[in-house]
Formats: structure tokens, sequence, C-alpha cells
């Protein structure tokens, strides 16, 4: 038995990877795509990689359309709109996984200071489960709403959360350095994403008060006992169509030794059952840490680290597609962990090389 499945705003990047997912997943009918300004028109002349793949047309959006063909609701719309849709869509009884940030944060003082306006439907933020299925799995599964979760923010935790659950580093000087392809901007043309403008570049653009600097704390605070964990996050824009690699760098007490191996030993422990997460550390070869090239349209997540012993610090990378583990690819695990369906539903494409 198949379940039915709407993408809300389905014409921006993020839904339209959530569209091409579900598309092909086995137990989904994907009957409902909307947007304000493309009703009437199909889906493949948006996305032509679907040419004679997909007869979905896109419709308008409305809640009783929703409720009479879906079970689930993926909302792809901007930031700030998802907080006005949510209580509707809750209302009528349907389970929603949220592609946009109005319900990672719990804290509505922490919602105002990054995104500078007053959250609407504050209820709501509780009910809310963070989208990242590795640290979640149990709330997810009875879930009524899913935030999924950021896509550099994901990078950030999934490279430093054994680390941390670990107890292995300092947890009041994390350094988070991270480079994102242009895709991370939206569909929607502006300045600071036009070809012309990015390309043959390493922009900075945020170098302090990122957003998800937000939900990286609280992630990482939840699993430091409650204790605030402190990150400085920056931003960079590079030469990528997608992709992020993240540079964290974090620390170990002087008084303390810290071997591969105990690194190791943390990795593997959060890792071994996760088939999504893969810890990256050749030590031959071109691609000894994780590269952005290689997870390409893929749903893993690659970390690798390296010890400097000179002042006590680690380096880890992590590397995802900021459109599918970042975005749209947790969505449809979670979709599946909210179903009892085998969580690589879906999601089992292994990327191409060479790209």
């Amino acid at each position: 038995m198949k379940i039915n499945v709407g993408v809300i705003a389905a014409s921006g990047y993020a839904g339209g990877e959530a569209v091409r997912l579900l598309s092909y997943h086995p137990h989904v009918n994907l009957n409902y795509i909307t947007s304000r300004k493309l009703i009437t028109k199909y889906f493949h002349t948006i996305y032509p990689n679907l040419r004679n793949l997909s007869n979905l047309k896109f419709e308008e959006f409305n809640v009783k359309v929703a409720k009479e063909k879906c079970d689930f609701v993926f909302l792809a719309v901007p930031h700030r709109v998802s907080q006005e849709m949510v209580p509707e869509l809750i209302d009528a009884g349907l389970k929603i996984i949220d592609l946009s940030a109005d319900f990672r944060l719990k804290d509505v003082s922490t919602y105002k200071k990054y995104y500078k306006k007053e959250h609407t439907h504050p209820e709501i933020l509780e009910k809310a489960v963070y989208g990242i299925p590795e640290l979640h799995r149990e709330q997810i599964k009875t879930a009524q709403l899913i935030a999924v979760a950021g896509c550099q923010a994901s990078s950030a935790i999934y490279g430093l959360y054994p680390l941390i659950s670990e107890g292995l580093i300092e947890t009041n000087n994390i350094i988070v350095d991270s480079k994102t392809g242009s895709s991370g901007s939206g569909a929607s043309f502006n300045e600071a994403s036009h070809h012309p403008i990015r390309a043959n570049s390493i922009r900075p653009y945020k170098m302090t008060g990122h957003r998800h600097t937000a939900e990286i704390e609280q992630e990482l605070t939840n699993l430091n006992g409650g204790k605030q964990v402190k990150v400085g996050f920056s931003a960079h824009g590079v030469n990528l169509t997608r992709g992020i690699l993240s540079t964290c760098h974090v620390f170990y007490n002087q008084n303390n030794t810290i071997e591969e191996k105990d690194l190791f030993r943390a990795y593997r422990k959060y890792f071994k059952d996760e088939p999504f997460l893969r810890l990256i550390t050749q030590k031959s070869g071109i691609f000894r840490l994780p590269d952005p090239k290689l997870i390409i349209g893929t749903n893993f997540a690659d970390v690798g680290f390296q010890i400097d012993g000179n002042m006590n610090r680690i380096v880890v990378l992590c590397a995802l597609d900021n459109l599918i583990k970042g975005t749209a690819g947790n969505a449809v695990q979670c979709l599946n962990i909210m179903n009892g369906f085998p969580e690589t539903e879906g999601l089992d494409f292994p990327g191409i090389f060479p790209l």
C-alpha cells in the first residue's frame, strides 16, 4: 500500500529535489505539487531532467485539496511563510515535513535574534521534531511536524556530534568554516547568486551571526547534557552549484592525550549502524578526506578528521549535498521513519564518478 504525498512550493530547488526523490519512491504516490506562479504547467518544463518521466502538473495550493489528496505534505516554502501555513495543515490532520527554518529552533528569543522577527506560532515550536534522523529517530516516528535541519547546520552537526557525545572536546570554542554551492541560495535570482558574480570566487558572505549557528548550538547543547555549547560559524560561497564542505576546528584539553584510535572509536560507535554516515580517513590516494564532488546527488554525509598535536586541535571535515542530505534527502529519510519503511528506501543512489 502506498501513502499519498504532496509537495507544496515544488518549483524551488529543495521542492524540486523532493519531487524527484518521491517520484521514484516505491511506497509513495506523489499526487499533488503546487506553485503560485506555474499553475497548470508540467513539472518537467521547469525540471527538464524528468522529461518523459513525470506527468505531474503544478496546482494551486488549497488546504482542502491537500487534505483530500494527501496523507503527508512536504513544505518547501520560504522561511517565515511556513509558520503561517502549518497551523491550518495540522488542523486538517496532515503530517508535515517542513523544509524551511520556521520550526527548527525551540527558543522564541533565539528565533527572534537570528530571524529578526517574532515567531507567529510559538506554541507549535515544542511540537516540532528537528529533522536529523540520526539524532531524533524515536521522536520522528510519532511526530506530526518535522522541521528538517538546515544544510550547513547538518554538515557541522554530523561532523561533531560523536565528539560532543563522548566528551572528547572543549565545548566553548568550536569554530566551523563552511563552504557551500550556489543552489543553497534557492532558485530565485539575486545578485549574490548570479553566476558572473559568484563564479571563480571564494566569497565570504556571513562571517558572524549566521542563522545556522543557532541550530548547531541547540543540537550540540542537547547532546552535551544541556550544558551550553558555543560555536563560531562562518560561511563562504564557492564556485559549485551544489555541495557543502564544512571544516570544524575543535580543541581538546591540554592535560589529555587524544590519539587517532580514540576518534575512530567514537565515530564508529555512532556511525556503525547509520546507512548514510561514512567515515573517510584514507592514508593514501587523492580522496583521503571528505570531498563534495563524491556525494553530489546522494544522501550520504562523509566525515573525516586529522589531529593537530601542535595545539591540541582536531580538524573535522564533513561533505554533503545541500539539496539531498542537507534538505530533501533527509526529509525523505524522515518520511521513511514515520511510516516504518527501510530508511534507505528511495535514497540508495550511489552518486556519479567522475563528475
